[in-house]
């Protein structure tokens, strides 16, 4: 344990996984009731190379970019992809309440600051796009451009849709939370055993699940949502954010499929770009399309 309030998986649940043989990185940042949390990276390539940020999604962690990270970095991007508190290798305190949406902002803002002062290129998908899209209203001078897929920055005026709503339900009330079953499932090519027990690893018993479970409670899906006006004051800017700004949404995500077409028609750095569906994708792009959607993002880099 960090704290008596905050759970660290031990190390040996990591053993092994496969296609990830990456260097741990570790980075404590600061909560107001916590104290300090341990923040888990991978950061690969040469260090001086242009910078990509990779932010994963719910229930994922950056064991979902392993498929992206070795293309990126023999190109000569350095790549970053952290764990968000709550997921991975970072820190996971046990009570739901411990966790916001701006409060995942505020320890991102900490840790790129910390980390990568720099400007660079995002990509997000899922809640990686949910908070990497608030880094960049937040912090628009820290990106040169942005890639993003099957993601969305609700603002609790639309409706979410009854599919949405089914996994909100699931993922608060079920007794168990197959966090590796729910990523096959989110595939269209589907996982390994090994693989699926890699996205379990870092999770021993329900007691560790807290951040993953809350995540979908914490989308803004109404006008009065604690977070619904910071969303909005995103959108306002992202509304002036005039640089490269590309999409690549997949063909068979039956919730965010179609999500594309509002960033493309309100974000002024959409226009012109080269936005693409991924093909034969599901939710989780990365895991069906990865080493396509480096090649593709290192393309967008470099014409741009």
């Amino acid at each position: 344990m960090a704290n008596n309030q905050v759970l660290r998986t031990p190390e040996e649940r990591f053993k092994d996984l496969p296609d990830y043989a990456y260097r741990p990185n570790y980075l404590d940042i600061r909560d107001e009731t916590l104290g300090l949390l341990r923040m888990h990276y991978l950061d690969e390539g040469p260090s001086d190379g242009p910078l990509v940020l990779l932010l994963h999604g719910e229930p994922t962690w950056s064991y979902l970019y392993r498929k992206m990270i070795p293309v990126l970095a023999a190109d000569g991007l350095r790549v970053l992809a952290p764990d968000f508190i709550g997921f991975g290798k970072s820190d996971k305190p046990m009570d739901r309440a411990a966790y916001s949406y701006g409060g995942h902002v505020g320890w991102m803002k900490q840790w790129l600051s910390a980390v990568a002062p720099g400007a660079m290129t995002l990509f997000g998908q899922d809640w990686g796009g949910l908070i990497g899209l608030r880094l960049v209203a937040e912090m628009p001078a820290s990106f040169d451009r942005v890639m993003i897929g099957n993601t969305a920055l609700p603002t609790g005026d639309h409706h979410p849709g009854q599919a949405f709503l089914d996994w909100r339900e699931y993922s608060q009330s079920s007794p168990t939370f197959r966090i590796g079953g729910v990523v096959a499932r989110g595939t269209v090519k589907g996982l390994s055993d090994a693989e699926v027990a890699a996205y379990d690893a870092p999770y021993p018993d329900e007691s560790y699940k807290s951040g993953a479970r809350v995540f979908p409670s914490l989308v803004p899906i109404s006008p009065d949502d604690p977070a619904a006006s910071a969303q909005k004051d995103a959108w306002a800017s992202l509304r002036r954010f005039d640089k490269p700004f590309l999409t690549c949404f997949s063909d068979k995500d039956p919730i965010m499929k179609g999500g594309e077409a509002v960033f493309k028609k309100l974000v002024p750095g959409a226009a012109g770009q080269d936005h693409f569906i991924t093909r034969d994708a599901g939710h989780f792009l990365q895991e069906d399309a990865g080493p396509f959607l480096a090649e593709k993002m290192i393309e967008f880099i470099s014409s741009t």
